[in-house]
């Protein structure tokens, strides 16, 4: 009888039974759903961070930009002035390529640009469409918001 017992010891403590797998499988199921759910929003805060650092790196393009130039590119030329020379009135004449390529925001479209902007006309305006990607929706993203 002894035998028998022993044995019996051996094989329970060598492993785990169908059930206990499929609590711990559960419990960790429960904690990674928990995590998502809570993890929801981060990427929307990390879109919008996109959007300042954009701004502050158009900023410091479009200082370099008038340092060379004399001037702000009209709203007509726009951002693209920053990477071909313009060809529109006025026409800078110390013209600098100042970006490689125009980045487009984090929903993939393009960054608007004017010149005076609305807020503050004595500086330049740049302008996300937001999430929706249509302008002038209570979304939109400018570089002169506080």
């Amino acid at each position: 009888m002894k035998i028998h017992t022993s044995s019996v010891r051996k094989r329970r403590a060598a492993g785990f039974t169908l059930l206990e797998m499929v609590i711990v499988l559960g419990i960790i199921a429960m904690i990674l759903g928990g995590a998502i759910f809570a993890m929801r929003g981060i990427g929307d805060a990390a879109k919008l961070r996109q959007v300042e650092a954009d701004f502050k790196s158009f900023e410091s393009a479009l200082a370099m930009y008038k340092l060379n130039a004399g001037s702000f590119p009209t709203s007509q030329q726009g951002l693209k002035a920053l990477v071909e020379k313009p060809t529109s009135t006025p026409v800078p004449r110390r013209w600098v390529q100042v970006m490689s390529k125009m980045p487009l925001d984090p929903w993939d479209s393009a960054y608007l640009y004017r010149f005076p902007g609305k807020k503050r006309a004595n500086q330049f305006e740049i302008i996300s469409k937001g999430p929706d990607g249509m302008e002038n929706t209570a979304d939109d993203l400018s570089s002169q918001d506080e």
